[in-house]
């Protein structure tokens, strides 16, 4: 038997630990950004300052993962050949990452907010920013436990949530524009809410960017910059 022969089955199983370590890599990611959302919310809704401060001190930690998940994928990419499958798998996960890695960001983008909203409870609840705050967050889990499980299904699932999201935040956008004329006080703790809202809205989209990553890792169907009218359907 020739040392090729010998090789190929001690290359691919180093190929497949590679695979599995950038899985983990991203389940690790996936939690601790998760967990980042979590306090973030709450830092928000309950004023919260010990878990805001929390959020900022982790972030580091976030960015560490995402270095290290895009320093395997290079590695990977430039140590060996891999078929179609594991390409997308590997293409999917640079996209994955850089979106745990954004909504780490979003995160520490609400955990700031809290001080300055500190007084505004009734302002917000009027908003229904809970309900934003929770449904996003259930879609990154969704999000998270689709790519997991490579789960089409529940990937399939955010893109309705996402619409009601938008929704919610289209409503409560119209109701501070009237605070903030009817009260020139509201102007700038209005304008801090408003923010508050973006980041909310930008956490569902990019659960639901996730969501088309997995699509694409099991079914090899891009879905960006498709209407909602236009994807394909489970049966597809």
């Amino acid at each position: 038997m020739e040392m090729s022969e010998l090789q190929t089955p001690r290359i691919h199983r180093h190929f497949e630990d590679e695979l599995e370590k950038l899985r983990a890599l991203l389940i690790r990611m996936g939690s601790l950004v998760d967990e980042q959302v979590e306090l973030a919310s709450r830092a928000v809704l309950m004023t919260d300052h010990e878990s805001a401060r929390f959020v900022l001190k982790r972030e580091t930690r976030v960015n560490e993962y995402d270095l290290m998940v895009d320093a395997l994928c290079q590695r990977i990419l430039a140590l060996t050949q891999p078929v179609a499958t594991d390409l997308r798998l590997l293409i999917a996960a640079m996209r994955i990452d850089s979106e745990f890695e954004r909504i780490g960001d979003i995160a520490v983008n609400i955990a700031e907010r809290v001080s300055v909203l500190e007084n505004q409870g009734d302002m917000l609840e009027g908003t229904g920013l809970k309900t934003m705050m929770d449904e996003a967050h259930r879609m990154f889990r969704f999000a998270f436990d689709a790519f997991i499980n490579n789960d089409v299904t529940l990937a399939r699932s955010l893109f309705d949530r996402e619409a009601a999201i938008d929704r919610i935040a289209h409503r409560a956008f119209d109701l501070l524009i009237d605070e903030m004329k009817r009260d020139p006080l509201q102007i700038e703790p209005g304008a801090h809410a408003m923010a508050l809202l973006r980041h909310v809205e930008r956490l569902a989209d990019h659960a639901t960017n996730i969501a088309e990553d997995v699509i694409f890792i099991v079914e090899a169907k891009m879905l960006k910059h498709q209407s909602q009218e236009k994807l394909p359907s489970a049966d597809d």
